[in-house]
């Protein structure tokens, strides 16, 4: 029997887990005091939103060679170099810490010599 890979899931799969490594390289923080977790909702908890999500161009690339091993977890892995990775290439600032809100990139900025 063949492999069967439902093209449609795939891509969902990987538009799922884009906007999820996006939310975790850029907004999505626990917070800790004293060993304990000041995050316990979501009013205090940033996750992605649709409305900041940029458009996302998922690309198949079909291989006969090898068969399918998983769709879209790779995405989720690699946000956060690739994000830092950006950033660096605009401006010459390297972030190293997630997620990379506004002030960590200022702060990285303002050391860019």
């Amino acid at each position: 029997m063949g492999h069967i890979v439902n093209p449609q899931g795939a891509t969902l799969q990987m538009e799922g887990c884009i906007t999820m490594g996006l939310g975790y390289a850029l907004a999505e923080e626990m917070h800790f005091s004293d060993g304990r977790l000041l995050d316990s909702n979501f009013d205090t908890y940033s996750i992605p939103r649709f409305s900041w999500a940029p458009k996302i161009e998922t690309v198949l690339v079909k291989n006969d060679v090898l068969p399918p091993k998983g769709r879209g977890e790779p995405a989720i892995v690699c946000m956060g170099g690739v994000l830092a990775t950006a950033v660096y290439d605009a401006t010459g600032a390297v972030v190293r810490q997630l997620p990379m809100t506004p002030a960590r990139v200022k702060q990285a900025l303002d050391e860019v010599v």
